[in-house]
């Protein structure tokens, strides 16, 4: 995506069906099995979003032959689990926080030495959280000052199997361990605070590596070999969100989204929507790939604010600014707790939300793990203002649904990276009703 900037109008309600781009997390888990699995493997629903090639780039530089038949799809050579070779230089995750964490506990098996680079947002993004324990496995990693990348994963050294009781409630820490596990003597063991998403757990347990996991717990053994599948990549749930707050905010919307992933530990935002009033049936549950999906039907209704459960807060994590927008339309007060991470997102989303929202009349206080948000209920947000998005794909699309309720069009700012995760997301939502240009 080229444009720079969009401005965001309200228009007509939100009608339709909708179907957005296959799921991230999983795009991301089924390049890297297929890769390390003996045999080929198709991949269907693949995102073609910048993120996603971006760590298919890098294991098509460690020597992996991946086919494209058609966009979505993927065909991938798997080299097995000890038939990566060394990359001629950098590997280059882009923006894929996600990408650059699990490639860390990766890399720290292989025999060869790596460097992971990414993007400015990148560059400035934690990654202690996932050298310090994988060092406790017996990984050499080095990394930039202050704990961030480029990380310099040193290559063969023997990795031992630990029992890790992960203090912060991230899918990215556990799997960037259980990734290293596969290569480590013995057993690795992740304890968590509160369950997250377990698409590798189950990922793994598709592609045949023996491994037990239940909310808060993952084990596996290192030793055994992984064999090659088919995968079908459900609609992202993230991508989802969006269409799903637009649709609940909106006078007269009433949207289809089809097979969106449902995954429990990432639906986190249906619940709290739900117990703020929103309309939305799920229809034709099935599975695909290994996880669960459905159809899901919103209406718009009156929302009102909530203490938003803090035990919903790991399962919706990416999904809290558009849950900002939602709050600033609702009735009443929404506080948020607990959600510390969004401070070291691709942007400090406690602070650039805030921040965007202030701009369009939102009452709201900041806390160092949420906000308090006095919602403007039946009113139109004032709008006309300019909005600075960081450069955080989350962020522009959050604003471009807030724009659908504002009484003058929103400018909104540095929205190249939507491409990350969710392209051609403007001509979708403009295919639907939204009233979204680009500058």
């Amino acid at each position: 995506m080229s444009a720079a900037a969009w401005n965001a109008a309200p228009g007509a309600p939100l009608r339709g069906e909708v179907r957005v781009p296959g799921d991230k997390s999983v795009s991301h888990r089924a390049i890297m099995l297929a890769a390390l699995a003996d045999g080929t493997s198709r991949i269907d629903g693949f995102l073609e979003g910048e993120d996603a090639r971006a760590t298919e780039a890098i294991f098509r530089r460690l020597g992996v032959a991946i086919e494209t038949p058609e966009p979505g799809a993927r065909v991938v050579h798997g080299v097995g689990i000890d038939g990566l070779r060394a990359a001629d230089g950098p590997l280059d995750c882009g923006n894929a926080g996600t990408g650059m964490r699990l490639l860390a506990g990766l890399l720290a098996g292989q025999a060869f030495d790596s460097t992971l680079i990414g993007d400015a947002s990148l560059s400035k993004r934690p990654m202690r959280r996932v050298t310090e324990p994988l060092a406790r496995m017996g990984a050499r990693i080095a990394t930039g000052e202050g704990g961030v990348p480029p990380l310099h994963v040193h290559g063969g050294t023997p990795l031992t199997g630990i029992e890790f009781d992960n203090g912060l409630a991230s899918a990215q820490v556990k799997s960037c361990l259980l990734l290293a596990g596969l290569y480590a003597d013995g057993e690795t063991v992740v304890h968590e605070p509160r369950p997250t998403r377990d698409y590798t757990e189950r990922m793994l347990a598709a592609f045949g590596w023996p491994i037990e996991f239940a909310p808060g717990i993952a084990r596996l053994r290192g030793g055994h070999r992984l064999r090659a599948t088919d995968v079908r990549v459900p609609a992202d749930f993230s991508s989802a969100a969006f269409f799903l707050v637009a649709a609940s905010i909106v006078p007269g919307s009433d949207l289809l989204l089809r097979r969106v992933g449902m995954n429990p530990r990432r639906t986190g935002l249906l619940h709290v929507l739900r117990l703020m009033g929103a309309d939305i049936v799920e229809a034709d549950a099935g599975e695909e790939g290994g996880e669960p999906v459905a159809d899901l039907r919103v209406r718009h209704a009156p929302l009102h604010g909530i203490d938003v459960p803090e035990q919903h807060v790991p399962d919706m994590i990416d999904e809290f600014p558009v849950l900002f927008v939602a709050a600033a339309c609702a009735s009443g007060v929404t506080r948020v707790t607990g959600a510390h991470e969004l401070r070291v997102k691709e942007s400090d989303r406690i602070a650039t939300m805030a921040a965007g929202l202030r701009a369009l009349g939102v009452d709201l206080d900041e806390a160092d793990d949420g906000a308090t948000i006095r919602g403007r209920a039946g009113t139109l947000l004032p709008g006309g203002a300019r909005i600075e998005s960081h450069g955080d794909h989350r962020i522009a699309m959050a604003f471009a649904v807030a724009g659908q309720r504002s009484e003058r069009a929103l400018v909104i700012d540095d929205v190249a990276n939507v491409a990350t995760s969710f392209p051609g997301f403007d001509a979708l939502a403009r295919d639907v009703g939204f009233v979204l240009d680009t500058r």
